[in-house]
């Protein structure tokens, strides 16, 4: 694949990082000279000098030949504007823009970006990316990831691992004879800054973030298990009345109704502007580094405390000083990744990054191809892959344990007709099958090939 990246930041940078691994013909366009040369000096890229939405910059890019382009540049507007120029000089397949300013996402103005009246075929908004994920794993106390897989009859979670857990030091071989009624596969474990693909000899530890993967009439059972509890009623604090915060506000008001939440808010217009249209979150004025605010918000009944403000030592401390004052979750928004692991091993549950959440959803829509869905996890060091065999698949006819390769691919899941067949063992792959594989980022080639129609003649 030929791909254009406009924007040679840090989204920019990482998702070529990502894409060159898998031996894709890599291009990325910025305007400054500097920042070209030390990609340059990490990636095997082209790059190219100059402005991203200007017709001769991407004329000599190879626009003319590109399967793709990815406009993250720190300009919506340039973002935009090279979207409508690639489609209507070079007639580039697919567009990929990210948006910042919720102005133009706005559900008044949002048309204007249907793709069928632009050039876009593909936003991504890192606010909304950020609000919706958080949403999702509200859905399940406990968990800071949450991922439907073939129609939501699975669910790929992320959970840590707590102390009084009684899944904590048992050898994964050992689990299920522990809890015989359970169903799940662990397919990730991170400890600290280590990824383990983990084999049924390792072990979980207390701190562990773990992936798992369990049929959704389970997920009860898992979270207990892993030492975490349901309540009928629960109370949610966020920090911060940015677009993050009310986005995810908006959401919860929607979906959630036997959840309370409260926003604490620096700024006093900014707290008039959002209690003008949010029906049933209170809004707190004040600093949420306050003890006493943090008693009216009833922190010591908090189930989770997010700290969405704009500022990363904020979060931080809000975190951590929620959780020491009652909080029974804490996730913090952090820009800085560098401080993340030590937060962690601080006591906040888990940090939530803008930039990874916006690579990973990039990464989700142009890496299909013959896969139905990808989805990265970790930073998209490991991918959950969803796939259909088709008729004339390379991978028909293979058994399971053809496809399995220790430490590096596991099928998690067969899905033939009404059936699911979880942890499937010696199983034939028929047409029609959709599959469920975790994998490293590197192996994801192997797959696609797996999954790519035979040549056949008549």
């Amino acid at each position: 694949m030929k791909a254009i990246i406009l924007g040679a930041g840090q989204v920019g940078f990482s998702i070529a990082r990502y894409l060159v691994q898998e031996q894709n013909h890599i291009t990325i366009v910025d305007h400054s000279p500097h920042v070209l040369d030390t990609i340059s000096d990490k990636l095997d890229v082209q790059p190219i000098l100059g402005f991203a939405s200007h017709p001769d910059v991407l004329d000599r890019a190879g626009a003319k030949e590109a399967d793709l382009i990815i406009a993250v540049t720190s300009s919506d507007e340039v973002n935009m504007i090279a979207c409508e120029v690639a489609q209507s000089l070079f007639k580039v397949g697919m567009k990929v823009a990210r948006i910042r300013h919720q102005n133009y996402l706005h559900s008044d103005w949002s048309e204007m970006l249907a793709p069928q009246r632009s050039a876009i075929d593909v936003i991504i908004s890192p606010e909304l990316e950020v609000a919706q994920t958080i949403g999702r794993n509200l859905r399940i106390p406990g968990a800071f990831d949450v991922i439907s897989l073939i129609d939501e009859s699975l669910k790929l979670i992320g959970v840590r691992c707590l102390a009084h857990s009684g899944i904590v030091n048992t050898p994964i071989k050992h689990i299920n004879s522990l809890y015989p009624n359970l169903d799940l596969a662990i397919v990730l474990i991170k400890r600290d800054d280590h990824i383990i693909f983990p084999s049924s000899r390792d072990h979980l530890l207390v701190n562990d973030e773990v992936y798992v993967i369990t049929p959704k009439e389970q997920l009860n059972l898992i979270m207990e298990t892993f030492g975490y509890s349901t309540s009928e009623s629960r109370e949610i604090l966020i920090v911060g009345g940015g677009n993050i915060g009310v986005n995810l506000a908006v959401g919860i008001e929607k979906e959630y109704r036997n959840v309370h939440a409260r926003i604490i808010e620096k700024d006093p217009v900014r707290c008039q502007q959002i209690a003008g249209f949010l029906k049933r979150t209170e809004i707190l004025h004040g600093d949420a580094l306050d003890y006493d605010l943090l008693q009216e918000a009833n922190i010591e009944n908090c189930e989770t405390v997010i700290a969405l403000s704009n500022d990363d030592k904020v979060n931080i401390l809000a975190s951590l000083i929620t959780k020491r004052h009652g909080a029974k979750r804490s996730l913090a928004l952090l820009n800085n990744m560098q401080y993340a692991s030590m937060v962690t091993s601080l006591g906040a549950d888990a940090v939530i990054s803008p930039k990874a959440l916006t690579v990973s959803t990039i990464l989700k829509h142009v890496r299909e191809g013959n896969l139905q869905s990808i989805h990265p996890i970790s930073e998209g060091n490991v991918v959950v892959i969803e796939a259909r065999a088709r008729e004339t698949s390379h991978i028909i006819g293979l058994d399971i344990e053809d496809v399995t390769i220790a430490s590096e691919i596991m099928v998690v899941a067969l899905a033939r007709q009404d059936t699911l067949h979880f942890l499937p063992n010696r199983m034939n792959i028929s047409a029609n099958d959709k599959l469920i594989i975790v994998t490293h980022k590197e192996s994801v080639h192997k797959i696609e090939k797996l999954f790519s129609i035979r040549p056949y003649y008549l």
